[in-house]
């Protein structure tokens, strides 16, 4: 159960960034309320593209086969050409590998992804709340009193801490007058979700050479519809109807066998690239769209911010429990330079698609980011194989010392951190605390490494650790000889020896 009656946490928007937070926090038994100004949940595809690091993040979290299940795998761009059509793979990456099990980027529609979420919260017993809009914040040393205006009138709501993921026109963020510099690309498009005759749910079509001529119908996989996308020019209304729709499928593909019969849901909107002065003001966060806005190429705004979510969760629940402030001044600190990568990111690749052909490789995955430089980086001696510190902590295969088959995610699976030693003595590891899992190879311990998949993966040499955040980043690899220096280390991070946390508000 909470530790308190009051929520602990107040977080603003329940898209894909809210939700994450909302699990995270819900699994750590933190008091939270979910609040979103909609009548009701998102119900279009916009944010369609689940990256394989986020999908290992909902591995965590419980909901990756039923968001495998909700869509698939991306489609052949099919484009069509004086010549004739003409097929090419939207994704040019491998297939997983024992340390990256996720390899291939999913198409799932972000109404589907969201859903799936929800049902998850719903799950630990907790549920977002609609109609429920925030129209004021005021904040002392002690925590943030909210107000919010509800189907039943005015509320205020005392938290210790406020996050708000309530999109690129947030409100927390302009409430606190958080600047958000960037710039308009010179693009305006139409999204819509539709229902049509004429194309099949084989390939993700386009037609069309140059940005002023493109227009693309991609099946949206798990429904009977598909997204439809166009540049569109400034300064000209935009008829989202179905026949304003099939009109400009005429125009610009020259096919009128192709029509659209229903439009599910539509936007007109101009591609901003834009990144917020600061992630934080006292007791105030942000993450996702109200931290950073990107254009859509790539598919990296909700797989952002829905990793801004699970970096910061853990760190509010830890200092919640009692470990020190000063953890939180590590978000910004880790997350900003991803927003910052993944802006340049997206704008090459929309460049890239205004000569209309482009194929999405290893840069959009998200399996290389990582917190190198984040100050609860430990130092990694000088090794010359393996992850370092700050890096994602690789998946392997491994076996229990009873003789049943798992791997490391899934010891990882859960709120914990986890301290891993190869070919270790277990009577050396740290004493046994609240929140570590400690798991070991060698004489007497509880995994065997029988394919040498975890030797492979993370380059340790015999006597070595490697402590692996909640998150799975890579906190610390030392030697046994350096093993005090990860003791003194989870003391800072709130993971102490002995009796039941303080609790802190």
């Amino acid at each position: 159960m909470p530790r308190t009656s009051e929520p602990e946490v107040l977080i603003c928007g329940a898209g894909a960034a809210g939700l994450t937070l909302a699990i995270d926090l819900a699994r750590r038994n933190v008091g939270f309320l979910l609040i979103d100004k909609a009548a009701g949940p998102f119900m279009g595809s916009r944010g369609k593209g689940i990256q394989p690091r986020s999908q290992e993040v909902f591995e965590d979290l419980g909901v990756i086969d039923r968001i495998v299940a909700s869509g698939g795998e991306y489609p052949v761009q099919r484009f069509y050409t004086d010549e004739g059509p003409v097929d090419r793979p939207a994704i040019g990456m491998s297939g997983p590998t024992p340390a990256e099990p996720y390899q291939i980027p999913l198409l799932v529609p972000q109404f589907l992804t969201e859903r799936c979420l929800r049902e998850r919260l719903a799950e630990l017993g907790h549920a977002p709340l609609y109609g429920h809009e925030l129209t004021g914040i005021d904040q002392d040393g002690d925590g943030v009193s909210a107000r919010i205006a509800t189907p039943s009138g005015q509320r205020t709501v005392r938290a210790a801490y406020l996050v708000g993921a309530d999109g690129g026109r947030s409100f927390v963020r302009k409430s606190l007058d958080i600047g958000f510099p960037g710039k308009t690309l010179d693009v305006r498009a139409v999204v819509a979700d539709v229902r049509v005759d004429g194309v099949s749910t084989d390939a993700w079509h386009r037609w069309g050479e140059g940005m002023d001529a493109q227009l693309s119908l991609c099946p949206l996989y798990g429904t009977d519809m598909f997204q439809y996308q166009a540049p569109v020019p400034f300064g000209v209304d935009i008829d989202v109807s179905a026949a304003g729709l099939t009109a400009l499928i005429h125009e610009r593909a020259g096919r009128t066998d192709i029509v659209i019969r229903e439009v599910s849901w539509a936007s007109v909107f101009e591609m901003n690239a834009r990144l917020a002065d600061t992630y934080r003001d006292g007791r105030v966060f942000l993450a996702g769209d109200a931290a950073h806005v990107h254009p859509p190429t790539g598919g990296q705004g909700l797989n952002t911010g829905v990793q801004d979510a699970y970096n910061l969760g853990w760190k509010l629940a830890a200092v919640l429990d009692g470990a020190p402030r000063s953890l939180l001044d590590s978000y910004e600190r880790e997350r900003r330079p991803v927003a910052e990568a993944v802006l340049g990111l997206s704008e090459r690749l929309l460049e890239a698609a205004r000569s209309r052909y482009i194929s999405r490789g290893r840069e959009v995955s998200q399996l290389d980011l990582g917190y190198v430089d984040s100050p609860l980086t430990l130092a990694t001696p000088c090794r010359d194989k393996g992850p370092l510190a700050g890096e994602r902590a690789p998946d392997a295969p491994v076996t229990g010392a009873g003789g049943l088959d798992t791997r490391l995610f899934s010891l990882f699976r859960g709120p914990h951190w986890t301290l891993l030693g190869y070919e270790t003595d277990r009577t050396a590891a740290p004493t046994a605390r609240k929140g570590l899992h400690i798991h070991t190879t060698g004489p007497r311990g509880d995994l065997r490494d029988t394919g040498g998949h975890f030797r492979d993966a993370y380059g340790l040499a015999a006597g070595q650790w490697a402590l692996v955040r909640p998150d799975g980043y890579i906190a610390a690899i030392a030697d046994t000889t350096d093993l005090h220096a990860i003791e003194g280390y989870l003391d800072t991070v709130g993971l102490r020896t002995g009796g039941a946390s303080p609790a802190w508000r």
